[in-house]
C-alpha cells in the first residue's frame, strides 16, 4: 500500500488553436463547484453554467478517463450566444438556453433561442428556434478543439496545446499516437476550416421555426453506459418516495439517477457493476467506497452488493502470509491530527459486513456461498492482524501503532456480524469471534472514554503508548453503526448505555450539528476549517450513519435535526448531494456553501440520500427467517412518507410511514412475517 497523492491541479486561460494551456500551482485542484457535470461512465461531460466549452480547467467531453473534444463555442450571426439558464436535468444530460439579438432586432426582445442539450455519451444538439415574423438567414458556425489529454493531466495542468484538426467526413478529426477523435455533424456543415477547427452553416428560419444541428463526439470504443440497460439497480420510476416533504421524492429520484450512472464494469468479469468513487476526481474502482455505496442501497437491490462484493474478491490477496485475505486500497487523508487511514483495511473490514446485511435483505443463498471463502479470508487476516489488545492497529511507518477508534468500530462490527454469518452457514470460528467483540467492548469502553466536565466524550485515537487523541469529529458516528443481525436486531456496541446517550447529545450539538449536516470535526477543536476534508466539512455520508445509528439507538431528536440539515442542503444542491461542502453554521435565509474540489456526483453522497430516507421506516429484514421488522421513527419528522418498489427478500417491498409515526408495509413478499 502507498500514499495516493491528489493530482496537482490547474486552470489555464482560454485556448486557441495549438494554444498551449497554462499550469496552476501543484497541488491545486480546478474548481468544479460551479460546473455543470453530466455522467453516465464511461462518459463524462463538464461544462460552465454558460455552455461554451472554452477549454478552461476540465471543460470538455471526456469517455474512458481521456478528454475528447476541449472546445465547443458556438457563434450566431457574427455573435456569441447569451446565456440565460444552463442546469443538469438528468445525471446523464444538461440544458443550456441562450439568446442571439440580431442586428435586425427592433427593440429589447431578442428573436432567437438557441437550446443546447449535452448528453455524457458524447452527443449534443443544438436548436435555434425563431419568434421572428420574418424568415432569417443566420450564418451559425462553430469552433472545435481538442488535445486528446489524460483527465489526470487535465487536472495537473499538464493537457499540452490543442491538435491540429483535419476535415473528416462532416466534421473534424484529432489523432495523437493511438488514440483519435471525430466529431460528426448532422446536417453536414455547408463548410470545414480544418486550420481554425471551424465547421460552418448557412441556416434558414421560416417564421416561427427552428433549426437542429447534432454534433457526435466518438473515439471509436463503445459509449453505452452500463447504468443504461438492465443493472444492478433499479431506474428512478421504478422506485419512487411521496409524501408530506415534496423533497424526498426529488431525493431518491436524484440518488438512484445519480449511483446508476456512476456504475462501471469489472474487465475481468464484464456483467459485474459497480460503483466508481465520484466524478470528475475518481472515476475508478474504490473499495472502500464502493462497499459503502452498496450497503446503503440494499434496500433498493441486493444486486449491486453482490457484484461489488464478487469485484472486491477478485482483488483480494492470495498468497501465503500476513497479507493473506487483505483486499488492497490506497491511502486516504485524515485530517490534520490523524495519519492517513488504509481503505484497503476499511474495505477489508466491510466485505463480511456487507455479505452478512445483503443475506438478511435476501441475497439468494447460492450466491452467499459463493462470496463466503473470501469473507473468511478477510476475516482470517483480521484475526492475523489483531494485537496482543485485541486492538487493530494502523499500519506504515507513519501511524505504527495508533489505535483509531473508528477503525475499531469497523472492527466490532465485522466481528459480531462475521460470527453471525459464519454460524448460519454452518462455518467454524463464530464463538471466537464473538468472545473477541466481547472482549473489544468492554476494554473500549474503558480505555477510550474520556471523562470531562461536560459528560465525557470518545476519544479518536490513541497512540502506541497509549495516550488518547481527545478529538471528536464526524468518524465517532460510526461508533452508533453497529450493524443488522438475526431477527431485525440491530447488534450491540461498543459503547454502553450512558456513553451513547453522551454520544449523542455531542453529535446533537451546535458544535458538531452545522444545521446542514455533521461537521467533520467540531467547531470548537483546534485546527476546525469548514472546508476541512476531514476537519470540518460535512461530508454527507457520514450525516447518513449518523442519522441512522441515532434513529436506530432511540435518539430521534438529534437524528431528526440532522436529517432535516441534510434534506435542505440538497434542496440547496438541486438534491444532487456532493461528496461534502463547507461546515458553515446554517444562518436564516442562508444556503450551504460548496466545496470546490468535491466530487458530484459522488457514490456515497448519493447512496447516502437512500439511507437517509430508508432511516425513516426503520426497516429491519431477515430474508433467510421469512421475516422483516419494523422500526419507523416515531416523531415522524417530515410528515407521512411512502416508499414504493424497494426491495426485500427479493420482491418488491412498499412501505408507509404516517404522521403519527406508525409503519405500514403495503407490499411484500408472499411468505414474508411482518413483526413490530
Amino acid at each position: 500500500m502507498a500514499p495516493t497523492a491528489p493530482p496537482p491541479p490547474t486552470i489555464g486561460g482560454p485556448p486557441g488553436p495549438a494554444a498551449a494551456k497554462p499550469a496552476g500551482p501543484p497541488g491545486e485542484l480546478p474548481a468544479v463547484h460551479a460546473a455543470v457535470i453530466c455522467v453516465a461512465l464511461p462518459g463524462l461531460a463538464v461544462s460552465p453554467e454558460h455552455g461554451q466549452l472554452t477549454g478552461h480547467g476540465l471543460e470538455g467531453f471526456y469517455q474512458h478517463g481521456r478528454r475528447l473534444l476541449s472546445r465547443c463555442q458556438l457563434r450566431v450571426a457574427g455573435r456569441d450566444p447569451i446565456a440565460v439558464q444552463g442546469r443538469p436535468i438528468s445525471a446523464d444530460r444538461a440544458r443550456f438556453l441562450a439568446v442571439v439579438r440580431t442586428a435586425s432586432d427592433g427593440g429589447p426582445d431578442p428573436e432567437i433561442a438557441v437550446e443546447r442539450i449535452r448528453q455524457a455519451d458524447g452527443t449534443e444538439r443544438i436548436t435555434l428556434t425563431s419568434s421572428s415574423a420574418r424568415p432569417l438567414r443566420l450564418p451559425v458556425e462553430i469552433a472545435l478543439g481538442s488535445d486528446l489529454a489524460d483527465l489526470g493531466a487535465v487536472a495537473a495542468g499538464r493537457a499540452g496545446p490543442e491538435l491540429p484538426a483535419s476535415v473528416h467526413d462532416s466534421g473534424m478529426r484529432w489523432t495523437s499516437g493511438t488514440a483519435h477523435c471525430t466529431v460528426t455533424a448532422q446536417p453536414p456543415p455547408t463548410d470545414a476550416l480544418a486550420s481554425a477547427g471551424v465547421l460552418r452553416w448557412a441556416v434558414e428560419l421560416p417564421p416561427g421555426g427552428s433549426c437542429t444541428i447534432q454534433l457526435s463526439i466518438r473515439n471509436g470504443r463503445p459509449v453505452r453506459p452500463p447504468g443504461q440497460g438492465a443493472g444492478p439497480l433499479p431506474t428512478p420510476q421504478e422506485t419512487r418516495a411521496e409524501g408530506d416533504d415534496p423533497r424526498v421524492a426529488a431525493l431518491l429520484h436524484r440518488s438512484i439517477d445519480d449511483l446508476r450512472a456512476l456504475l462501471i464494469r469489472d474487465p475481468a468479469r464484464p456483467s459485474d457493476l459497480y460503483t466508481a468513487a465520484g466524478v470528475p476526481w475518481r472515476c475508478g474502482p474504490a473499495p472502500a467506497e464502493a462497499l459503502w455505496a452498496a450497503r446503503m442501497a440494499l434496500p433498493l437491490s441486493t444486486r449491486l452488493a453482490a457484484a461489488t462484493l464478487r469485484t472486491l474478491a477478485r482483488t483480494q490477496l492470495t498468497d501465503p502470509g500476513p497479507e493473506l485475505g487483505r483486499i488492497p486500497g490506497p491511502f486516504r487523508d485524515a485530517g490534520p491530527y490523524l495519519p492517513p487511514g488504509c481503505t484497503g483495511v476499511e474495505a477489508t473490514l466491510a466485505f463480511p459486513v456487507v455479505l452478512a446485511e445483503a443475506r438478511r435483505w435476501g441475497l439468494p443463498e447460492p450466491e452467499v456461498a459463493e462470496l463466503l471463502p473470501a469473507a473468511e479470508r478477510c476475516l482470517h487476516w483480521l484475526a492475523a492482524a489483531l494485537g496482543e489488545d485485541g486492538y487493530l492497529a494502523e499500519s506504515g511507518p507513519v501511524a505504527a501503532g495508533l489505535v483509531r477508534a473508528e477503525t475499531q468500530a469497523h472492527l466490532h462490527r465485522a466481528a459480531l456480524l462475521g460470527a453471525e454469518l459464519l454460524s448460519e452457514c454452518g462455518r467454524p470460528g463464530a464463538d471466537a469471534w464473538r468472545a473477541r467483540a466481547g472482549a473489544l467492548r468492554e476494554r473500549f469502553r474503558a480505555e477510550f472514554w474520556l471523562e470531562d466536565l461536560g459528560g465525557g466524550r470518545p476519544a479518536a485515537a490513541r497512540t502506541a503508548d497509549g495516550r488518547p487523541v481527545p478529538l471528536l469529529g464526524a468518524g465517532a458516528a460510526h461508533l452508533l453503526d453497529t450493524g443488522l443481525l438475526g431477527g431485525g436486531r440491530p447488534a450491540p456496541g461498543l459503547l454502553d448505555k450512558v456513553q451513547t446517550e453522551q454520544l449523542a447529545r455531542l453529535l446533537g450539538s451546535p458544535a458538531m450539528d452545522s444545521g446542514w449536516g455533521l461537521r467533520g470535526l467540531a467547531a470548537k477543536e483546534p485546527g476546525y476549517n469548514p472546508f476541512g476534508h476531514r476537519a470540518g466539512a460535512v461530508r454527507v455520508h457520514e450525516s447518513a450513519v449518523a442519522v441512522a445509528g441515532l434513529a436506530a439507538a432511540g435518539y430521534e431528536k438529534e437524528a431528526a435535526a440532522l436529517l432535516r440539515g441534510v434534506l435542505a442542503a440538497s434542496e440547496a444542491f438541486g438534491h444532487r448531494l456532493p461528496e461534502m461542502y463547507a461546515g458553515e453554521q446554517r444562518t436564516a435565509g442562508g444556503v450551504p456553501v460548496p466545496h470546490p474540489a468535491a466530487c458530484r456526483p459522488a457514490a456515497v453522497a448519493a447512496a447516502a440520500g437512500i439511507q437517509l430516507l430508508t432511516a425513516l421506516a426503520g426497516i429491519r429484514p431477515d430474508a433467510p427467517a421469512g421475516s422483516v421488522a419494523l422500526d419507523p421513527m416515531r416523531s415522524a419528522p417530515l410528515g407521512a412518507v411512502r416508499l414504493a418498489g424497494l426491495s426485500v427478500a427479493g420482491e418488491p417491498f412498499t412501505v408507509r410511514v404516517s404522521r403519527l409515526g406508525v409503519g405500514m408495509v403495503e407490499q411484500a413478499a408472499a411468505g414474508l412475517q411482518l413483526g413490530g
